[in-house]
């Protein structure tokens, strides 16, 4: 056998018993409801909110790296906003 083979038996040797999993325990079983306890009505889930549609900006595909030029970073915000 060359060391090719040698080494790819030796690599399925030590793979196989890493490979095999141990059996995964019981989940506990749920109790019984007990007649007693009284179930609290549940608040309903709010609806996930919908995104926003943005009308079609022509200034969408333009280079906005001027507005980093400006002052401060407020200007820079209200500069770079034309272009979202």
């Amino acid at each position: 056998m060359t060391r090719t083979g040698v080494f790819f038996a030796l690599a399925l040797a030590i793979s196989f018993p890493l490979m095999a999993q141990a059996p995964k325990p019981e989940a506990p079983k749920p109790e019984a409801a007990k007649p007693e306890a009284k179930a609290e009505p549940q608040p309903e889930a709010k609806p996930e909110r919908k995104p926003m549609a943005r009308k079609a900006n022509p200034k969408r595909g333009e280079d906005a790296r001027h507005c980093l030029d400006k002052g401060n970073n407020t200007e820079i915000i209200k500069c770079a906003e034309e272009y979202l």
